[in-house]
């Protein structure tokens, strides 16, 4: 299984080498990279290409790694057992399959995306160490030990908001989405948006770059923040001459697609006004 570019995801040689690496190694790939740069959508169109199914567990700041393998629901048994249910004498019938359960008990081989991993418990990624290196973990209600049929593509994301232990580290194939240069950007816009006249993306994409180059931004616009843009752009049929920006001016027309806190806004606005007092 060989992982390529598709018709609506643009991968650059060294990420479609790493993912066929991870796929070859066996190995969970990590991947980290600013928020925005497709790391979740990389799963999507790995599934897609390798024509795999796709399970998906998405991490919150609350999620337990136990999650992930199954959750015994003794509550609903004490009340069936006075309630005098026949079902409360078997104990499976309360044991809820997590992801990697129901990845490992697939009937072929899937993608597993852990996704945004770094927003759990620091603990989650060293609970899950064995689960992930063997493919097999024990349920202890029941006694049953739960293997892999089909070793699953698992692809971890993370956007790096918490350091990961060096042992989970060691057993996964890394990968850093870097942003894309100008090129790149180029053939992503075109995929999302073919056609679009060449003035008006050189336009944007110049002031796009720009805003992002801007030293002390707290929040530097992404690839999917450059799209939304574009698409407004779209919407509200701007020519590239009205996207110029008067002299003086540093943010750009619906900026609000672009700069997402009133940090870089302030920042942007001091910028303004000390372009204008020099402009005097």
């Amino acid at each position: 299984m060989q992982f390529r570019s598709t018709d609506s995801y643009v991968a650059p040689p060294d990420l479609t080498l790493a993912v066929n690496a991870a796929v070859t190694l066996e190995r969970p790939l990590l991947v980290k990279g600013e928020p925005g740069t497709g790391k979740t959508e990389l799963a999507r169109q790995v599934a897609a290409s390798l024509g795999l199914p796709m399970i998906e567990w998405n991490v919150k700041s609350t999620t337990r790694a136990q999650q992930g393998l199954y959750e015994y629901d003794a509550v609903s048994r004490l009340r069936d057992s006075q309630l005098g249910d026949a079902r409360v004498h078997d104990i499976g019938n309360y044991i809820r399959r997590g992801k990697l359960w129901q990845a490992f008990a697939a009937p072929g081989k899937v993608v597993l995306l852990i996704d945004e991993i770094d927003k759990a418990d620091i603990e989650f990624p060293n609970d899950l160490l064995q689960e992930l290196d063997r493919m097999e973990f024990h349920v202890y209600e029941t006694g049953e030990t739960i293997r892999a049929a089909h070793r699953p593509v698992v692809i971890i994301t993370s956007n790096n908001e918490k350091e990961l232990p060096d042992a989970f580290l060691r057993r996964c194939f890394f990968h850093y989405i870097r942003f894309p240069d100008a090129d790149m950007l180029r053939r992503i816009v075109d995929v999302h948006f073919p056609g679009l006249k060449p003035r008006l993306l050189d336009e944007a994409l110049s002031q796009f770059l720009e805003l992002r180059e801007v030293p002390g931004v707290k929040k530097k616009p992404s690839t999917s923040e450059l799209l939304d843009w574009l698409k407004l752009i779209l919407a509200e049929d701007l020519s590239p001459e009205d996207l110029r920006r008067p002299a003086g001016e540093v943010l750009p027309r619906l900026h609000g697609a672009l700069v997402k806190n009133e940090q870089d806004v302030a920042l942007f606005e001091r910028l303004a006004f000390m372009a204008r007092r020099q402009g005097r």
